[in-house]
């Protein structure tokens, strides 16, 4: 038998359904407005990396989306983007919308009139899940299965 590694497919949504558990989501926003582009240190020691919000929306409400990169100047105040395949994070509790390296993001001739700025999502703070502390495991002593090894 045959076992589909294939991941769920990605569901349409609008703005206002996103929740910080949102993953895999498609969805049409125009861009409302970018910030300066700011740096943030490598976690591993490497270059920074650059970083500018752009509050985007539809008829439902707005997100900040993260713009990383090559991404900041490819996007301006206006356009309506289409995202594919992108997920919510809390940053300092707060939801942002990313588009990550398994998503896409793409200008579209589709419109959007209205944007709805009554409702931001982003201004909301959510309790932040802490994850549990794993200690790690000290393998040296054991062999490759897991059985006991003498030295």
């Amino acid at each position: 038998m045959e076992i589909s590694r294939e991941s769920p497919s990605a569901q349409t949504v609008k703005v206002k359904d996103l929740t910080p558990q949102s993953r895999r989501v498609n969805l049409t926003v125009k861009v409302m407005s970018i910030g300066e582009p700011k740096e943030i240190p490598d976690r591993f020691g490497g270059e920074p990396k650059k970083v500018a919000d752009a509050r985007v929306g539809d008829e439902t409400g707005t997100i900040l989306l993260s713009l990383w990169q090559e991404q900041i100047g490819s996007v301006c105040e206006g356009d309506v983007l289409s995202i594919e395949n992108g997920y919510v994070s809390l940053v300092q509790g707060h939801m942002r919308l990313n588009i990550g390296k398994y998503g896409k993001m793409t200008k579209t001739g589709q419109e959007i009139k209205d944007v709805n700025t009554e409702v931001d999502l982003s201004a909301t703070e959510h309790q932040q899940e802490r994850r549990p502390f794993r200690p790690r495991r000290d393998y040296r002593s054991r062999g490759h299965y897991g059985g006991s090894r003498r030295f």
